[in-house]
């Protein structure tokens, strides 16, 4: 369990991990996923495949797979309503990527008679996620962010250059929109690459920003992740080193380290109540050496992929708490587990390797990094499948740079549903009828 015995959980109410982002590697959903689980909850989650790495987690007790386009709000809606229909009672909704928390802020009205999710100003999650108008909101509350420009045109990114120096951070304006052939966020070391990056985005109509590049280096950069009630007050609230990240300097973390930050989550904290935000986060963090400031570069206004990192004394994540919170449960009180360490097996290599050939890592050094690891993403010996398959998916990218499966079989507006394999332990799937214990129950599948 992830709570004490004392304080049990109510897990009558099941709870559906729902997903825009295409990207099948994304190990934030299956965090998710083992974490409510293993607390007993009857989880559902939103799937491209079967295929999918997190679709074969045991503690699902259904999956649904189905790919929908927050671009087609109708469909989405009524998507949800068929998933809610099919559930048989109302449930709490957690997503996983920006798209998904914009959605719900601006377009999830109707969907509360289904669904149990938090309520935030309706134009904030977008502001946070936009990496200019996160600028904006950084610059009207005095809060520290690096120097950022939209170009307006290749001299303008070339000025920006010119003053701020490179290497510069260039990064997609609305990076839940894909297509312009970035990363959402990258390492512009030249004027070459500068330039590539101008004519990419201008050729696919994305919008780029660059910003002031803030050097980094050990204890430098910094992430917060936490949950916030219906009045803000941020619990549990989580402060962690990032220790290495994909891609190297500028991307995701790839191995991280809990540490307890008093300053810097009570400005989080202090910030969070200016916002008057509400529900899961994370924000990336950059101390700046040369005058002692953090600086925010990132406001992700969802769950965070690495957030199994951190836990409290009480066993309560931020997934765990927003549960809580959301099917009003008290959360316990705890504090913060200092010194895990969260490792992503299939980034972290590529990472260590960048830093490998800079000079700033050894072979030695990073096999010790990863003895210390507590959690990864992936590797969990309770549930084996997901890493098994991530494992095949890495092998056979590496081999064929191609995989049909990425691309997904399922249209927009067509939801396919089969049970999980957490089905058959808990005998009732909440489909409003018994569940009929079947060999092999993950294989009947269901169209909605």
């Amino acid at each position: 369990m992830m709570t004490r015995a004392k304080d049990p959980v109510d897990t009558s109410t099941p709870a559906v991990v729902l997903k825009f982002d295409p990207n099948v590697m994304h190990h934030g959903g299956l965090g998710v996923i083992r974490s409510l689980g293993r607390a007993g909850v009857p989880v559902y989650g939103v799937h491209e495949g079967p295929w999918a790495p997190a679709a074969t987690s045991r503690y699902l007790s259904g999956r649904f797979f189905w790919r929908p386009s927050p671009a087609e709000v109708d469909r989405v809606l009524l998507g949800l309503q068929r998933l809610a229909e099919h559930i048989g009672q109302r449930s709490v909704l957690l997503t996983t990527d920006d798209a998904g928390a914009i959605f719900l802020a601006e377009h999830g009205h109707d969907l509360r008679r289904w669904f149990l999710f938090p309520d935030p100003p309706q134009d904030l999650p977008r502001r946070l996620a936009g990496k200019y108008s996160l600028f904006e909101v950084c610059r009207e509350l005095g809060v520290s962010s690096p120097r950022t420009v939209i170009p307006s045109s290749l001299a303008a990114a070339r000025a920006f250059a010119s003053d701020a120096g490179y290497p510069l951070i260039a990064k997609l304006t609305t990076p839940w929109t894909k297509g312009s052939g970035l990363r959402s966020t990258s390492v512009v070391a030249s004027r070459e690459e500068l330039e590539a990056a101008y004519q990419t985005c201008a050729a696919s109509g994305a919008g780029l920003m660059l910003q002031e590049f803030i050097p980094g280096g050990p204890g430098h950069d910094w992430f917060f992740h936490g949950y916030c009630d219906v009045d803000s007050t941020c619990r549990p609230a989580f402060t962690g080193v990032k220790e290495r990240s994909y891609p190297a300097e500028a991307g995701l973390t790839s191995l991280g380290r809990s540490v307890a930050n008093e300053d810097l989550r009570e400005q989080v904290t202090t910030l969070l109540v200016k916002l008057g935000y509400r529900g899961l986060l994370d924000l990336d963090i950059r101390l700046d050496e040369r005058n002692g400031e953090y600086n925010l570069l990132d406001f992700n206004p969802r769950l965070g992929a690495q957030f199994r990192l951190f836990r409290d004394t009480a066993g309560t994540d931020v997934a765990l708490a927003a549960y809580l919170d959301l099917t009003n449960q008290q959360i316990p009180p705890g504090e913060q587990v200092n010194g895990r360490r969260f490792v992503v097996e299939n980034y972290d290599p590529i990472s260590a390797l960048a830093h490998i050939r800079a000079g700033r890592l050894t072979p030695r050094a990073w096999l010790a990094s990863l003895r210390t690891v507590d959690e990864a993403a992936w590797f969990a010996r309770d549930d084996l499948r997901p890493f098994g398959l991530m494992c095949l998916r890495m092998g056979w990218r590496l081999a064929s740079r191609s995989f049909a499966a990425d691309r997904g079989d399922t249209a927009p507006d067509r939801i396919r549903y089969r049970p999980g394999r957490g089905a058959s332990a808990r005998g009732q799937a909440f489909t409003g009828r018994p569940a009929t214990p079947r060999p092999r129950p993950q294989k009947e599948e269901t169209r909605i």
